[in-house]
């Protein structure tokens, strides 16, 4: 059935089983003229064959389309053909504001430290494919980039070792990478016990060194 969100799955699927059954036709070619006393047979076995196909498309579209996806528009419809592009429109202007939702969701979205790194990259990567089924394709490269920025100060000296390098990372690497990590991160500060950093960012580590006398620990750039 189609749904808010299947169209263009919908459509692809259609055409398939309308193509399978030999009733793609009304579909692809235009209405032959009106049969008359001088039709030849070949102009009539034409014209029923179309006229069949036509019927039995706009069947079988009605039966697995709901009433409220139809419009007041294509009530009087009676061409399957021209009934698909009014379907067709009206998911079209639907996708106008699924892209702006997607895209909005993408610009706002960022990684607060909590739950799996992973996840987060991978729901990311959920939306950018969703972009790209309607039409908007942004690069790994890009998302890679995207993800970094997200990632809160914790990634910091993460970031600076990708900057760093000349490679490029995959989309599977940056996962790879930063669950290390966070898996690092995980094991906790063993200076103060408390998970999310390590020895060298703590604060109460410095704090005891400066109390202590002793220099001051370089930070990072």
């Amino acid at each position: 059935m189609l749904n808010g969100n299947n169209f263009k799955d919908w459509k692809r699927n259609l055409l398939i089983v309308l193509g399978c059954m030999d009733l793609d036709h009304a579909l692809r070619d235009e209405q032959p003229a009106p049969l008359t006393k001088e039709s030849t047979r070949d102009e009539k076995t034409d014209f029923e064959r179309w006229d069949r196909s036509n019927r039995m498309s706009l069947m079988i579209m009605k039966h697995i389309i709901p009433e409220a996806f139809w419009g007041t528009e294509s009530e009087g419809i009676n061409k399957a053909k021209n009934f698909l592009e009014q379907i067709e429109e009206r998911f079209a202007k639907n996708d106008k504001v699924e892209m702006t939702t997607l895209i909005g969701s993408l610009m706002t979205m960022k990684y607060k430290g909590q739950g799996n790194v992973r996840e987060y990259i991978m729901e990311m990567h959920h939306i950018v494919s969703r972009l790209k089924t309607l039409k908007i394709e942004l690069s790994d490269d890009v998302l890679v980039l995207i993800v970094l920025l997200t990632l809160p100060a914790q990634f910091n000296q993460f970031k600076i070792s990708y900057n760093c390098q000349k490679e490029k990372w995959t989309l599977n690497e940056l996962i790879s990478h930063s669950q290390k990590k966070q898996q690092k991160d995980s094991e906790g500060c063993y200076f103060c016990t408390k998970p999310g950093h390590v020895k060298k960012d703590c604060a109460k580590y410095h704090a005891w060194r400066a109390k202590k006398g002793l220099p001051e620990l370089p930070k990072a750039k």
